[in-house]
């Protein structure tokens, strides 16, 4: 009874750790490639990149070979770029694909990050 209750409390424990790993990011939908063109740059001209580089960011670009190619991530609003997993690229550009928006592809994505990477598990474009 005892080793039942302590596999018990062994699988409740690991459920609730693999459900603590998952997190709900929201961001722009940028290719890997155009990703640079979005980070902030303190310039002594001013700043330059930030969020309104990723919206402006085009499907039609983001759907261009080598942009596909390199790789799909979320540029978030607080101005940080998430690169996918190889699955998760794949989700991004049948989204985009699917999608007729031209620009501002604002995407929720949920998934474990992992540094400056996210394993995504859904991806949704808004």
């Amino acid at each position: 009874m005892i080793l039942v209750r302590s596999l018990g409390m062994v699988a409740l424990v690991a459920s609730l750790a693999g459900m603590a790993a998952a997190a709900e990011v929201k961001g722009i939908l940028i290719d890997r490639k155009c990703s640079g063109k979005a980070e902030v740059r303190v310039l002594s001209s001013g700043i330059q990149g930030g969020l309104i580089v990723a919206e402006a960011h085009t499907r039609e670009c983001a759907l261009m070979p080598d942009c596909e190619k390199s790789g799909y991530g979320v540029f978030t609003y607080d101005n940080k770029f998430l690169s996918f997993d190889a699955a998760g690229s794949r989700k991004a550009a049948a989204a985009i694909k699917a999608s007729k928006k031209l620009d501002d592809l604002e995407v929720v994505v949920t998934g474990e990050v992992k540094g400056d990477t996210i394993k995504v598990e859904s991806l949704k474009l808004l």
